[in-house]
């Protein structure tokens, strides 16, 4: 049977950081809240005349170098993002051209900060099909170009950043369990408007600025804590599995008190959970590649070594992947 199975990762971040004392200097708060409330110490900010095509191509690039593969080899790019250049062409088509991968198909796709394992569970179904070999999979966002820098509630929260992966057709085990599910009816509690005007939606933002990023934060946590929880345990038990058999978990690097409070859920320890959301806050559905790509430079994962990846985001949406690197 042929396994699709993750080869190749990397990650890119800004030079530019927005430290908790930059913070302090343009809204009503303070380090210390921050810290306590979020986890957060800094994030990292695109320049001016950088966008989500330029990260992704510098993410895919390494990863593809990582996988021990060139750009022509790759049949299919799958990039995530809610803060394209352009809505068309597809961000995707840039990063293509922008490698000379000239022999993939290439398209976009939103799932907000599940992003990264939607993606996988769409990758693992066209390597099991046979219908491609090589698959890059990239998420990135200038999510700090759709932030609300008067709203102290949500500024805080969010970075840039680009991750990717490539997923190959494998004899070895790779992808073991994906599980993805949305709540649309909660949709609301994490919008961003494009055409749609909604005098409503664009009320609730302090800048009135409706393509800034809302949230309703207590709403959100509440789901996140359990779909991370409920879909993490899922992914396990379907592989006949238990905790005691997992190396580590990276999760969405959204929020340390949502983290603190699924790991909880889980019923594991800290020990077998990587963080570095204090270095660069919530990227979206870069963060759990950004992450695995670190885990993996720093040794905390290791060749055989089973793994969840676990988000959730704007949809609202989930994902949960069980892994064998």
């Amino acid at each position: 049977m042929i396994n699709a199975k993750i080869t190749g990762v990397g990650g890119y971040v800004p030079e530019k950081v927005y430290d908790n004392a930059y913070m302090e200097s343009i809204v009503d708060t303070n380090d210390e809240w921050i810290t306590r409330r979020t986890g957060i110490k800094e994030r990292h900010i695109s320049a001016d005349n950088e966008y989500t095509t330029d990260m992704a191509t510098i993410a895919a690039k390494r990863a593809i170098e990582n996988a021990g593969l060139t750009p022509e080899d790759i049949d299919l790019i799958m990039l995530a993002t809610v803060t394209p250049d352009y809505f068309t062409p597809a961000c995707a088509c840039v990063v293509q051209s922008n490698l000379g991968a000239v022999n993939a198909a290439a398209f976009d796709y939103n799932a907000a900060c599940s992003g990264f394992v939607t993606g996988l569970t769409i990758a693992e179904q066209f390597i099991k099909a046979g219908t491609y070999k090589h698959i890059v999979v990239v998420c990135a966002d200038t999510l700090s170009k759709a932030t609300d820098y008067k709203d102290r509630a949500t500024c805080v929260l969010f970075g840039d950043a680009a991750g990717a992966a490539v997923v190959s057709a494998s004899e070895e085990q790779g992808i073991i369990a994906t599980d993805i599910g949305a709540d649309g009816s909660s949709g609301h509690a994490i919008t961003s408007l494009a055409y749609r005007n909604d005098d409503e939606e664009t009320e609730k933002r302090i800048s009135h600025r409706k393509d800034t990023i809302w949230m309703a934060g207590q709403a959100v946590m509440k789901f996140a804590v359990k779909a991370m929880a409920d879909a993490s345990a899922r992914v396990v038990n379907s592989a006949g599995l238990t905790w005691d058999d997992i190396a580590l978990v990276v999760p969405h690097q959204a929020n340390y008190r949502i983290v603190e409070s699924a790991v909880k859920r889980m019923g594991i320890t800290d020990e077998k959970v990587f963080l570095n959301l204090e270095k660069y806050g919530n990227t979206s559905a870069s963060c759990i590649p950004v992450a695995l790509t670190e885990a993996v430079q720093q040794g905390r994962i290791k060749k055989g070594d089973k793994v969840v990846l676990v988000g959730f985001g704007g949809g609202l949406t989930w994902g949960a992947a069980l892994i064998e690197w």
